[in-house]
């Protein structure tokens, strides 16, 4: 399956040109507690500093 996965966070290590992200797999955590309502209520795990 061919995926495509757009990230601005350009101090990411993922991040690639065309706001392309390259990492593997994408861990997204639910920062709630309870079920998610919107995007605001999630959070990436997968963002890695550029070193």
């Amino acid at each position: 399956m061919s995926q495509r996965i757009l990230c601005e966070v350009n101090n990411c290590t993922y991040w690639g040109s065309g706001n392309k992200c390259h990492a593997e797999v994408i861990y997204v955590v639910n920062q709630t507690g309870t079920e998610a309502s919107d995007s605001e209520d999630t959070d990436c795990k997968t963002f890695k500093p550029e070193a």
